[in-house]
């Protein structure tokens, strides 16, 4: 297998794959480590909570690949040792692999954020990537609703929790919960889904300020009783079962 260097890659395209940057290194996105995190536009779903709404469809210009090292460089001089590559989808993008062998290259851990409908690029990059987060969604007959696809096949959700479970790195499932459409009943339905895994992350759905939410939606932050009683409903099933922003 050729491996793409930092010079073949330039000499292919001026603009990486990177549509935006956080500006400051984040302390959550990559569990024990300080990162920059960086979208990758375009996805597959329209989840009824996302915060990434701009990035559903393709973005331009990118980041061109001179300007995302500089950019990188810089931060590792602040301690910044690690990336993590979110989105939109990052599966999406055909450069997302040689995106990840040019962080490395760089002396960059890597973690990768992806909703699991692509199984078969996720089989090619999780050998090359130090961390896998796989957003959880929902029990898997609710799949279609909360992503607003009602064509979704769902076995390619399976497939990569397979994938990831059988992988030797670090990773995680997460769920974002949201009041009134995650039930107790759809809590227990997801660790029957997905069980045994090594981490599993409940976290609140968050609504953006000065953004009213969409129709059906809570107007505030998931309550913390409730992300309490569902992390005491769901911590026999994971090896670790953690709340995020408690």
């Amino acid at each position: 297998m050729e491996v793409q260097t930092e010079k073949n890659i330039l000499a292919t395209s001026e603009e990486s794959p990177v549509y935006a940057l956080l500006r400051r290194p984040s302390l959550i996105d990559f569990p024990g480590r300080l990162c920059r995190l960086m979208f990758i536009s375009g996805c597959n779903m329209q989840c009824i909570f996302c915060h990434n709404n701009d990035l559903i469809k393709p973005q331009k210009p990118t980041i061109k690949w001179d300007k995302l090292k500089s950019i990188l460089l810089a931060s590792r001089g602040n301690w910044v040792n690690a990336v993590c590559i979110s989105g939109g989808e990052p599966t999406f993008h055909p450069e997302l692999k040689d995106l990840i062998h040019w962080l490395k290259d760089l002396g960059f851990q890597v973690k990768l954020d992806t909703n699991g409908t692509r199984p078969e690029v996720l089989a090619e990059v999780l050998p090359y990537v130090d961390y896998a987060a796989m957003d959880y969604k929902a029990p898997l007959e609710a799949y279609r609703e909360i992503t607003e696809k009602p064509d979704l096949d769902v076995q390619c959700i399976t497939e990569s929790v397979k994938l990831i479970k059988d992988w030797d790195g670090e990773y995680e499932f997460r769920t974002t919960v949201i009041d009134g459409f995650h039930r107790e009943e759809d809590m227990l339905a997801i660790c029957r889904e997905i069980g045994g895994g090594r981490r599993y992350v409940i976290q609140a759905y968050v609504p953006l300020q000065g953004v009213i939410p969409r129709k059906g939606l809570p107007t505030r932050r998931t309550p913390m009783e409730l992300l309490r009683r569902f992390h005491e409903l769901c911590k026999d099933h994971f090896k670790d079962t953690i709340l995020r922003g408690a």
